[in-house]
């Protein structure tokens, strides 16, 4: 018998059986770094120092297509993959993002999502959002002017990020999160005033502990300010209580006001690692796949595309690498491990 319109329209269809690495972990989310330029100079991130005027980022040829993107997300959807978040460097600076947002967006079972400073939402949320955008991701590391502009580098004012988020929650793209890099001695005492300016915002802020990520930031143990520490900074001033992950292998501690005015989250990736539940691959700006965020080396994806692989060749490729994947790099982190020579986050996107 014939299946009407309406009953296709609300039976879901059957989602692949889970891929699992050689740790028994589910091929679940893709992070995909779309740039990696940026305009903000973090010192945690892209310093100055490093990533100065004549640094040699990667010409446009190099970059994956939109076309390319989207190919590759089609093939990583049929493999089980329900989430993709767009990265960068700013993801907001490549051209015309609006149009890959589009493409992405009409991947069924797709939960898509974006990283931004904010610095270009004020023009941007609603385009992003008419292109199929649901939700975003706010980088904001002080509501302190002076400390905010410090640690940007490059001296823009937070007034102009606090103006993006609300042009993104007045688009749509709420509820916002908010994530601050904590880094102890840097913008630790922005802690609370970050969490009393978002309390009854219905945007969820969360801390995250300042990592290795990289070879170039000098990042040291004794800048860490633990999650744990955080927390109870918060609770002190604002009661909070534990509440439940919203799914398996969700990164982010949750807790909540007691007083009901939202909720906050915490990102203990190195004092409490939690690459037990990891469930990423990440693809970068040329279309390299990394199976950890403190990986050295990646696999070729785009030579596979650009030499006319069919997608059940590149299903299988990416499948391999999945497979055989063991990364715990944050669990095994030791005085050595910090020291290896490592990929940059402003390259494969946090």
């Amino acid at each position: 018998m014939a299946t009407s319109g309406a009953l296709r329209d609300v039976v879901p269809a059957p989602r692949p059986p889970a891929l699992l690495d050689s740790l028994g972990r589910p091929l679940r989310d893709l992070r995909i770094s779309i740039i990696d330029r940026c305009n903000f100079r973090c010192t945690y991130c892209m310093p100055k120092t490093v990533f100065g005027r004549d640094y040699p980022f990667l010409p446009r040829a190099e970059l994956l297509s939109f076309e390319e993107i989207a190919r590759i997300a089609r093939v990583f959807a049929g493999l089980g993959v329900n989430k993709i978040r767009l990265t960068g460097g700013e993801p907001l600076l490549r051209r015309h993002v609006e149009g890959l947002i589009s493409q992405l967006a009409e991947i069924p079972g797709i939960d898509l999502t974006l990283t931004s400073n904010g610095s270009l939402l004020p023009q941007m949320a609603p385009s992003l959002a008419a292109a199929g955008l649901k939700r975003i991701t706010v980088s904001l590391d002080a509501l302190d002017d002076a400390v905010f502009r410090r640690m940007n580098d490059v001296d823009f004012p937070v007034a102009d990020v606090l103006d993006g988020i609300e042009a993104a929650a007045a688009a749509g793209l709420a509820p916002l999160k908010i994530n601050m890099v904590v880094k102890r001695g840097t913008n630790d005492d922005q802690i609370l005033p970050l969490a009393e300016h978002f309390r009854g915002s219905g945007h969820i802020l969360r801390f995250i502990e300042y990592m290795d990520v990289g070879s170039t930031n000098g990042w040291r143990m004794d800048e860490v300010l633990p999650s744990r520490e955080v927390i109870a900074r918060i609770h002190e001033r604002f009661p909070l209580e534990p509440i439940d992950p919203n799914y398996p292998g969700e990164v982010a501690e949750r807790w909540r006001y007691r007083d009901g005015a939202g909720e906050v989250g915490v990102v203990a990736s190195v004092t409490q690692a939690f690459c037990r539940d990891c469930t990423r691959l990440r693809l970068s700006t040329e279309g390299k796949l990394y199976t950890c965020l403190f990986a050295t080396d990646g696999h070729d994806l785009r030579a596979l595309l650009r030499r006319g692989a069919g997608d059940a060749e590149l299903a299988a490729f990416i499948a391999g690498i999945w497979q055989g994947r063991g990364d715990r790099y944050s669990e095994i982190r030791h005085a050595a491990t910090p020291a290896a020579r490592k990929i940059e986050m402003s390259y494969i996107g946090g």
